[in-house]
């Protein structure tokens, strides 16, 4: 993790708590911004991935700056992720993302603005799943 943390852009953050429930494993937000368009950094332990949900209105561009990681939509093949990377997720797109089982993962998260946007956290991903990638 320390390395990680050296080699991270942005500032890794707190434990993400407030969105715990939503995550398998341990993720970890700092937020940059929250002034007209918001920007988080999500850092993920190896292993860590939010559940399946989906972006109502808005949608979301992820910023991939560190580790690697999964990115995968409903019925579709996961997509590995590098740094460098960027995923347009369009709104009412049901997807996933998170690290990869051996390595630490942070993407920029920015919530692309939509009067009435929201999130529905919906199943998590199955294990079995995950553990094909």
């Amino acid at each position: 993790m320390n390395d990680f943390m050296e080699s991270s852009i942005f500032p890794i953050g707190e434990k993400n708590e407030a969105f715990a429930q939503y995550f398998v494993g341990q993720s970890y937000l700092s937020m940059l911004t929250t002034t007209g368009v918001s920007i988080g950094n999500v850092t993920f332990e190896p292993g860590c991935r939010n559940d399946w949900h989906i972006h109502h209105k808005g949608g979301q561009i992820l910023l991939v700056t560190g580790g690697r990681g999964w990115y995968q939509e409903w019925e579709k093949p996961a997509r590995e992720l590098h740094p460098g990377d960027v995923v347009n997720i369009p709104p009412e797109v049901k997807h996933w993302h998170g690290a990869a089982k051996d390595s630490w993962f942070s993407h920029l998260a920015v919530e692309v603005p939509a009067e009435g946007a929201s999130n529905e956290w919906l199943e998590t991903v199955a294990e079995e799943e995950y553990n094909r990638l």
